[in-house]
């Protein structure tokens, strides 16, 4: 393991090299100096070791990066993150390669960030890594240490800081109807933590209840009828699927048996999830010419007539489905008619009964 030269962190580094003035908190209890002591080495682009599995791994930090990075404005010392080094100069972690190195180098975010450390505990890529799968994600993969300006990440970044390590998935997402119209700025489709999560991210590969509870995700937005009337879309989109049998189901299992998987379509079954697109594309799942194979997904003897015995999610009316809306219309009418008349007869009945038992005393 190579040893860094101490000369630079004891002033000795020579004029050429622009030490970063800015103050910062020194390390009462280990006596290494500054962040600007650190940075006399560290600020040097070409500074790099070597780690036992053959890599080579760049140590530069940029300064004007890290000043202005929120643990840099915060005057953070280095050594409160980096609580390895006690003396200088310093061995590099002795570590394997350089993902062990970000996996270790996260777990300091627990001193400060506990919450957040806690809710990813028990998310799908803690659970991936537990199962030894090194690539899932940790804080630094997100939340660059050394340069992160904001913890609040604009809604258009999410994606593209998803995409690090689910670029397959954000290449469909970026021509899906969300994608699309948040890469055209706007704010109020949703992204990846809308549905996800943020620290404590979930999915169908951890959570069997993910796919059950997917409609509620779906509801948030379609269900929400101010949102919904801003762009013209009725939350009938929602409220059709809750009242049909898919919907109603679905309900029944998550208020009975919440940990069971239905059998029961939700609305990425017929959507598509990450690639969902608006009816009026050829390529998307609900296109009036790709709804029967859609619907074969689940009903694979459907016939081609089996697609058009769905309303879809519009509630029939004279313009729409005039025949169903009659049939409605008459039974709406004839049933609490009937009804009633029984009823009436019924209450007409016991009252001769009463009057005659009376009158024969």
């Amino acid at each position: 393991m190579a040893v860094l030269s101490g000369l630079a962190l004891f002033g000795l580094a020579g004029e050429s090299e622009a030490i970063p003035t800015q103050p910062a908190t020194i390390h009462a209890d280990v006596r290494i100096g500054d962040d600007s002591t650190c940075l006399a080495c560290h600020q040097q682009p070409d500074l790099t070791t070597d780690l036992p599995s053959g890599e080579t791994l760049s140590l530069y930090v940029d300064p004007d990066k890290w000043w202005a990075s929120t643990h840099g404005s915060e005057q953070m010392a280095c050594v409160q993150c980096h609580s390895d080094i006690t003396e200088v100069p310093h061995e590099v972690t002795d570590v394997e390669t350089s993902r062990d190195m970000a996996i270790k180098g996260s777990e300091n975010c627990i001193d400060c960030h506990q919450q957040q450390a806690y809710a990813q505990a028990d998310s799908v890529h803690a659970k991936a890594r537990a199962e030894g799968k090194k690539e899932a994600a940790v804080c630094s993969d997100c939340h660059d240490p050394h340069t992160t300006t904001e913890m609040a990440v604009p809604r258009a970044e999410i994606p593209k800081t998803c995409r690090t390590c689910h670029a397959a998935i954000y290449d469909e997402y970026a021509k899906s109807v969300h994608g699309a119209a948040l890469i055209d700025g706007n704010p109020d489709v949703p992204t990846c933590t809308d549905c996800h999560g943020v620290h404590n991210v979930e999915g169908p590969d951890y959570q069997a209840s993910f796919h059950l509870f997917s409609p509620q995700i779906c509801a948030s937005c379609h269900a929400d009828e101010e949102l919904m009337g801003k762009y013209d879309i009725s939350t009938d989109v929602f409220d059709t699927y809750v009242a049909d049998f898919h919907g109603t189901t679905v309900v029944l299992f998550e208020k009975i048996a919440p940990d069971q998987e239905t059998n029961k379509a939700v609305c990425v079954d017929c959507h598509g999830v990450h690639n969902i697109r608006p009816a009026s594309d050829p390529t998307s799942t609900i296109y009036q010419a790709n709804l029967l194979k859609t619907c074969q997904r689940c009903h694979p003897d459907a016939t081609t007539n089996f697609p058009s015995s769905w309303l879809g999610h519009y509630r029939p009316d004279i313009n729409r489905y005039p025949i169903v809306f009659f049939v409605q219309l008459f039974y709406a009418i004839v049933i609490p008619t009937v009804l009633g008349a029984m009823a009436l007869f019924v209450a007409i009945d016991i009252y001769g009964r009463r009057r005659r038992r009376r009158q024969h005393g």
